[in-house]
């Protein structure tokens, strides 16, 4: 069933030079990109996206790291989409994440692990209005 997901790829990836081999993947894997776009999250913007965070010793960091520089920002679409691109990235960990995913194959650590992705059609819905008003 055709659906749409969200993600962002994190400051140390677009640092890293590794925008096009991910996005690449998604389009390779069949999915059909809806919107694209290279921002900088505000502070602001970057608590009312991390929202679900608030108040957990880790909110501060993250909302640190995104606004720290560019990231990219993608709305694909394609049969099950927010469960298919969840396996593509890989777990949040990127040491614990299986090589072949995008995490598993670039990622470094826990907060600059290269990607988000919308984990459920509603965490999509609720950040999609964020990224792209």
């Amino acid at each position: 069933m055709a659906e749409q997901t969200l993600f962002i790829i994190k400051p140390d990836a677009v640092a890293r030079n590794l925008v096009g081999e991910i996005i690449a993947r998604f389009e390779r894997k069949g999915f059909k990109i809806l919107q694209l776009k290279m921002f900088t999250f505000t502070k602001k913007q970057a608590e009312e996206f991390y929202s679900i965070h608030k108040g957990k010793p880790f909110f501060d960091e993250l909302v640190s790291f995104i606004t720290s520089d560019k990231v990219v920002a993608a709305i694909i679409e394609g049969n099950n989409a927010v469960a298919t691109t969840r396996l593509m990235v890989g777990l949040t960990k990127a040491f614990e994440a299986a090589p072949g995913s995008i995490r598993g194959d670039f990622g470094m650590g826990v907060t600059d692990n290269i990607i988000h992705a919308s984990d459920s059609k509603e965490s999509f819905e609720k950040e999609v209005k964020v990224v792209f008003p």
